[in-house]
């Protein structure tokens, strides 16, 4: 899809070619448009070790997609939501533990 997208021949070198074929042009044009073809090469050529590639590309395509949702905040607003929802069912979870050790020391009785 790169290839394709830059109007060029796909070479066996190309570094992007494995994580975004021809049938996956949407999630590479989200991906260009936040990061750009030059940084997401760049990226993957030095930034990260070669077994690490797989999961930098799943974590460019995610944020790709986050900020496509949410503009704004991107994966760090869907960070916050979910630690909110963690906290608020450990309050309910603490609150149920109390009432079941409640309703235990009632039984015994």
């Amino acid at each position: 899809a790169a290839c394709k997208f830059q109007r060029r021949r796909c070479s066996p070198e190309c570094v992007l070619a494995p994580y975004f074929p021809v049938e996956n042009t949407a999630c590479f044009m989200s991906c260009k448009r936040l990061f750009g073809v030059s940084n997401m090469v760049r990226i993957l050529t030095e930034g990260v070790q070669p077994a690490q590639k797989d999961d930098t590309i799943k974590s460019l395509i995610l944020e790709a997609d986050a900020r496509q949702r949410d503009p704004v905040y991107g994966s760090a607003g869907i960070i916050t939501t979910l630690r909110e929802e963690v906290a608020k069912l450990q309050e309910e979870l603490v609150v149920a533990k109390e009432q079941l050790s409640f309703l235990v020391s009632q039984l015994h009785q």
